[in-house]
């Protein structure tokens, strides 16, 4: 028997097998040349792109050759085939083709052919996929900018500025809010990034950037709409939109730094002053006319429940119609990102409050605070962080928890709807001798 049987088998297999191998690893490639050479194309738009297709020793006659996109769902070609005739193989053929953009994303369009052998191309177009600014981003960005500008307004003029002094000469409220928006919500989201996406960074940075943002200005409205001291919200909105100038960097440059190692990160101080001054403006405003137009401030404030209702209504269905395309990224782990950051931080703001003895419409405003985050700050970073398509692929992070971050205000709101309407089924349509006799459901 041979000695070292049975490994000659696999021996003599290798030395079949390897000098077919380098054959075809030296064999002529079809050659192809595109122009343009990259190509970069909006969402739903067609560009026209040239290919010079030449060295064709490796095929046949009657061979066919595709122009074909390695991810149909990121952008596609119209080009059928072509059949390569006998004066083909000795010259070069130049084909024209349309390339229609279909979803965010980067694919690769490359030239194969019907032969195997004549199939091996090495020259891909690079196809980048990116989203168009769109009439409806620009009238959805304007129209929520004037419409909370004037809620603002209103906020000024039901303000009651003699608590706000007060709330500032001790600030335990705030600082509660200040500790649970820039401590807990970066740590939590840099947290929850590494673990949901531990394999994509820009994600990561998705969340992160979320969780070091400020505080939202929706959360002064569902204070005011769920109950909530008004008073101590804007305020800490205040405070958190100032400290963000030295917040933000802080974290950037520190934790940010361990999943963005490499690229440009930025403060958008133009923006977040912006934000502060679109803030502080209106409500001077309602300030003046809650001290020069009594009778003005009285009617605008007895119209901001019902008009924080609407605006809220308006921001939610708005935002989900204007960002559907972002819905095919949705995956169960962008929607448990989605809803962890801001659900955890109404948690942990309230169970903050309540453990330090603040009562319990500051436990409510606290929680709201801690909770919801500019995400408009965060996708401004995004975008000066990363570049197309990427910016606008990882935007679906803090579009998830903008969706998510209302759903248990919404639950609490309809509560206290059910509960009031309760309230007054007993007291005016139970008979009174009935009341004596029979014990009231418990509405709560």
């Amino acid at each position: 028997m041979c000695p070292v049987w049975p490994l000659h088998i696999i021996f003599f297999y290798l030395l079949t097998i390897i000098p077919v191998w380098v054959v075809c690893q030296t064999a002529p490639k079809l050659m192809t040349e595109f122009n343009p050479s990259y190509l970069e194309v909006h969402m739903d738009e067609t560009k026209v792109v040239k290919v010079n297709i030449s060295d064709f020793k490796n095929c046949n006659n009657g061979d066919n050759l595709f122009i074909k996109s390695d991810s149909e769902h990121i952008s596609s070609t119209d080009y059928g085939s072509y059949q390569l005739k006998e004066e083909d193989l000795n010259s070069f053929i130049v084909q024209k083709f349309n390339v229609t953009g279909n979803f965010l994303g980067k694919t690769k369009i490359r030239v194969v052919s019907s032969n195997a052998i004549c199939s091996n191309t090495n020259e891909p177009l690079e196809v980048i996929v990116t989203r168009k600014e769109r009439i409806i981003d620009r009238v959805f960005t304007g129209s929520v900018a004037t419409l909370v500008s004037i809620i603002y307004i209103n906020f000024g003029c039901a303000m009651d500025w003699a608590t706000v002094k007060a709330t500032i000469k001790r600030p335990f409220g705030p600082a509660i809010g200040f500790f649970g928006q820039f401590l807990f919500m970066p740590l939590i989201s840099y947290g929850f990034g590494v673990l949901l996406f531990p394999n994509d960074t820009n994600m990561q940075l998705g969340m992160f950037f979320t969780g070091v943002s400020p505080g939202g200005g929706a959360s002064n409205i569902w204070t005011y709409v769920l109950g909530g001291n008004l008073n101590l919200s804007i305020t800490m909105t205040t405070i958190s939109t100032l400290a963000a100038f030295g917040m933000m960097p802080l974290w950037l440059f520190t934790l940010g730094r361990s999943i963005f190692k490499s690229g440009d990160l930025g403060v958008p101080y133009y923006r977040i002053a912006g934000f502060a001054v679109g803030l502080v403006i209106p409500l001077g405003l309602g300030l003046l006319a809650q001290r020069y137009l009594p009778r003005f401030a009285k009617l605008m404030v007895r119209i901001l429940k019902t008009f924080s209702a609407l605006l809220l209504l308006f921001i939610i269905v708005f935002a989900i119609v204007t960002n559907l395309y972002l819905f095919e990224l949705f995956s169960w782990q962008i929607i448990v990102a989605g809803m962890c950051v801001p659900w955890l931080g109404y948690m942990v703001g309230y169970v903050a409050a309540t453990l330090l003895k603040q009562p319990p419409g500051d436990c409510l405003a606290i929680a709201l605070e801690t909770g919801i985050q500019n995400t408009g700050i965060s996708i401004f970073l995004l975008r000066f962080s990363l570049s197309q398509p990427e910016a606008d692929l990882t935007t679906v992070i803090p579009v998830s928890i903008a969706i998510m971050t209302p759903l248990p205000m919404i639950c609490l709101y309809l509560y206290q709807v059910l509960k009031r309407r309760c309230s007054v089924v007993q007291e005016y349509i139970i008979p009174s001798t009935m009341q004596e006799t029979v014990p009231l459901m418990d509405c709560d």
